[in-house]
């Protein structure tokens, strides 16, 4: 919730691209989504800071955000040197990306090796 609290406040409308079951299966493997992405929209629609849910198959959203034309496209800061496929799309259209801080152990990720394991030492990320 806090990424999409400040992703909101950089802008006027705060639209959520969702990846679809299959392209969560095909990024992150077997077992995976471990929520549908209809749930999984249906969480995030019911958030008055959300404005539009929006469900993307393929790997990355660049065909969606090519359609979208946001001013500010949000990340979380997990991504911090890496180039995103999509920032290309992004800047094309007078955009830009901004990475915004992660809260720890919020990460599906990060839950699902606490739950096998019974640590909660896992690294924190976005699912």
């Amino acid at each position: 919730m806090s990424l999409l609290r400040r992703a909101r406040a950089l802008g006027d409308a705060l639209v959520v691209c969702v990846n679809s079951d299959e392209s969560v299966r095909r990024l992150k493997g077997p077992g995976r989504p471990v929520m549908t992405a209809a749930d999984r929209v249906g969480m995030l629609e019911a958030l008055e800071m959300v404005d539009a849910v929006v469900v993307f198959g393929e790997s990355s959203p660049a065909a969606t955000l090519e359609r979208l034309r946001p001013d500010i496209w949000v990340k979380g800061e997990d991504y911090a040197g890496r180039e995103l496929p999509e920032a290309e799309v992004v800047r094309h259209h007078g955009g830009r990306v901004v990475l915004v801080p992660l809260v720890e152990r919020h990460s599906t990720t990060s839950l699902i090796t606490t739950l096998r394991t019974g640590r909660s030492d896992a690294t924190s990320g976005v699912a």
